[in-house]
């Protein structure tokens, strides 16, 4: 088992800008630390603050006050040069990289060993080689980057972060423009390179429950409370996750540790049955405002188990047709 070992500690940070005379502080007195092994999710509403952390941490900004520290080393100590052996970043913004392949743009990974002409020696192409293949996208080697599809694309520049060897790697919205099986497929991929490669990962996100379910550690942030650092189970049960992400209509369920949506109920009926058409059944009248309980009394009563549907006896073969059914009798 990989020993998990600090490798960055932020004491005391105040993030923000610097416009003449004039300083904006976004964020304050934020004490965390990254640690190796593990993969670690930014979440925030828009205007927390999120990418002037993000942009704070990789040394794009400066700090307002505080320190950053990188394997027990104060940021503002490293050359550029050095900072590109410790730190890999990906950005959100699409680069314009045509008449590009993807091997040779992992192949700009290695920039910080090859010096300026970039001649990547045995050992370099190796670790290309090595990285293509821990992100599974061998298939991918020889084409042109503008004919890659955006998830794609996002493995490739996360391929490229590999082959820079650095021990922590920094993402700013890795799923944004994806659709979900592709947000999920980045997700899963960051977790696992985070534990096989022992690696820091640290990401922003607007994804939050797909951040819930993986991230090993959460940092949630807004202009009102600050940071707040927890596992996501930590934070579902001390009700952190409720009161970052209050939003009327909207209730975080702590048992499942997600957000769902609450609908209006101004209407009640008798649902009995068990397993997931019940289940189905219940959420399906739920988004019509009525209410559905085994233990509620009405003229309605609909049953939903493995069998089929029936309201007050009469059969339905989809939980379209029994709502239309419902609809009619309430």
């Amino acid at each position: 088992m990989k020993r998990i070992e600090e490798t960055i500690r932020v004491v005391d940070l105040e993030t923000g800008y610097r416009t003449g005379n004039k300083t904006t502080v976004i964020t304050k007195g934020v004490c965390a630390s990254l640690y190796s092994g593990e993969l670690t999710c930014l979440l925030g509403p828009n205007g927390a603050g999120k990418s002037t952390l993000l942009k704070t941490l990789t040394a794009f900004l400066p700090p307002i006050k505080g320190k950053i520290y990188i394997e027990h080393k104060p940021l503002e100590d490293y050359s550029d040069a050095e900072l590109s052996k410790v730190i890999g970043v990906v950005l959100t913004e699409k680069l314009s990289l045509n008449n590009m392949s993807v091997e040779e743009l992992v192949g700009m990974g290695r920039s910080p060993y090859t010096g300026f002409w970039g001649h990547m020696n045995d050992t370099d192409r190796k670790i290309v080689e090595e990285s293509i293949v821990l992100v599974g996208i061998e298939n991918l080697k020889g084409r042109m980057i503008q004919t890659l599809s955006d998830g794609e694309r996002q493995k490739v520049m996360i391929a490229k972060a590999l082959a820079q060897e650095t021990p922590v790697i920094f993402l700013d919205e890795p799923t944004a423009f994806l659709d979900y099986p592709s947000k999920v497929e980045i997700m899963q991929l960051l977790q696992r390179l985070a534990r096989e490669k022992n690696k820091t990962i640290f990401l922003s996100t607007h994804d939050l429950e797909l951040a819930l379910q993986i991230a090993d550690k959460v940092w949630l942030m807004d202009k009102i409370h600050g940071v707040t650092i927890g596992t996501p189970e930590d934070l579902s049960l001390n009700g952190d996750m409720s009161k970052y992400f209050h939003r009327e209509g909207v209730a975080f369920d702590r048992e499942s540790g997600l957000f769902k949506i609450c609908h209006k109920i101004d209407k009640r009926v008798k649902l009995v049955g068990e397993g997931g058409r019940f289940n189905m059944v219940k959420k399906a009248l739920g988004r019509h405002g009525i209410e559905a309980d085994s233990n509620l009394c009405g003229e309605v009563i609909i049953e939903a188990d493995d069998n089929g549907y029936k309201v007050n006896g009469r059969p339905a073969t989809t939980i379209g047709e029994l709502l239309d059914i419902v609809n009619n009798l309430i």
